[in-house]
């Protein structure tokens, strides 16, 4: 097994993988579409946006639509270099 690419652990969890794996193809992304396309709730959603962004592999801002808050996200440089990493990790393992 030391042959192997070690997995991020960070994007080894199936809702960070669905958001980034959502956030890689687009400019950016708001929080209730990704909700919607990954099935999260909104709390479990929260914390795994946070994760990701600690780690510097999506950025969020939140702004104002009228008086209702929107968050948006968008995948990194640092986020788009460790998507492939992980990516091609697990080709390793398939292949």
């Amino acid at each position: 097994m030391s042959d192997f690419k070690r997995l991020d652990p960070l994007l080894h969890s199936q809702h960070r993988l669905a958001v980034m794996s959502l956030l890689i193809g687009v400019d950016s992304a708001e929080f209730v579409f990704i909700k919607e396309k990954t099935g999260a709730t909104a709390g479990n959603l929260s914390v795994q946006l946070d994760k990701l962004s600690s780690a510097g592999y999506i950025s969020v801002s939140k702004s104002f639509r009228g008086k209702k808050p929107v968050t948006t996200c968008s995948i990194t440089k640092q986020g788009i270099k460790a998507f492939e990493m992980y990516v091609d990790a697990l080709k390793q393992y398939i292949q």
